[in-house]
């Protein structure tokens, strides 16, 4: 009787002992949710942004070691090349053989250059003192069509300094850049972007808030689902962790633009297509050094 009243005692106490703790805890925590519910919230917000790209509309200017490698080949093929049996597809004295040397006389000054035809090894009469060809008498006499020159490679924009046209800088990647305003109301250029939605997903995100920001009147792909580059607020991680505000994170998603132009909507105030070079003098440091790795350096 002694041994089992004192393993009930025994049992009851270590009942006690396991209860008593809980409790505590149970009332700690109860105490601190009720202290941060007085709190502002300090989760991080998420924002997508895109990267919207204007491809090259013309092909680069070549180099000069780039243009001096092609006239290199191209004298080395006309000097290898078996003579063209011109008598044979051609009859003497016809329209078509007037045609054919004079686009071969062309060939040849352009591979070799001067003012003389290789082919005779003399100068040819219809060929000035400077090397060219008179494009209006030449093509009368032959019965062509006088051919309109080329649109030129600048466009009206780039001397103008229009940041608003898609046209200017044909040889290099465009970016779209807004101006609007941070959290602090501070004014900055920047890449278009807002912040999710419950429930939605990164490139939903950017999407919406791309048209929302630049309108509709603009035909845009987006080229992946995923984000390129992350853009996270400066300072320490000890700051970024005690700080009152929350901290707001951007993910960057590659997109190109089709057709259409920009129409700012109301957040936005401005906005342009630049270059690299152009973009690292509108945007904050710690911007930059976010999404300078993933922009074209040409």
């Amino acid at each position: 009787m002694f041994s089992r009243s004192v393993v009930s005692a025994s049992r009851q106490r270590t009942k006690a002992c396991v209860h008593a703790p809980s409790r505590a805890l149970a009332s700690v925590a109860e105490a601190s949710s009720s202290t941060q519910a007085g709190k502002p919230s300090t989760e991080p917000v998420i924002n997508a942004a895109v990267v919207l790209n204007r491809s090259p509309i013309i092909t680069r200017t070549p180099t000069p070691f780039e243009r001096a490698y092609y006239a290199y080949q191209s004298r080395i093929r006309r000097a290898l090349f078996n003579p063209f049996p011109a008598d044979f597809y051609f009859k003497s004295g016809t329209l078509l053989e007037k045609q054919f040397e004079r686009r071969e006389k062309i060939r040849e000054r352009e591979a070799f250059g001067g003012k003389w035809s290789f082919k005779d090894g003399r100068r040819s009469s219809n060929v000035d003192e400077f090397g060219e060809l008179p494009v209006g008498a030449e093509s009368a006499e032959l019965g062509e069509e006088v051919l309109t020159p080329p649109a030129p490679r600048v466009h009206e924009s780039d001397r103008t300094g229009d940041v608003k046209s898609l046209d200017r800088m044909g040889e290099r990647n465009l970016y779209l850049l807004v101006q609007g305003k941070d959290r602090a109301g501070k004014s900055m250029w920047r890449f278009p972007e807002g912040s999710l939605e419950k429930g939605e997903l990164l490139h939903q995100a950017a999407v919406r808030d791309l048209y929302a920001e630049c309108g509709e009147n603009m035909d845009a792909w987006m080229v992946g689902r995923k984000p390129i580059a992350m853009h996270q607020p400066s300072g320490s991680e000890n700051e970024r962790r005690h700080s009152i505000r929350p901290q707001a994170y951007t993910f960057f998603l590659k997109g190109h633009i089709l057709a259409g132009q920009v129409r700012p909507g109301k957040t936005v105030s401005d906005f342009a297509w630049l270059t690299k070079e152009e973009i690292e003098s509108r945007v904050d440091k710690a911007y930059w050094a976010s999404v300078k790795d993933i922009l074209a350096d040409f």
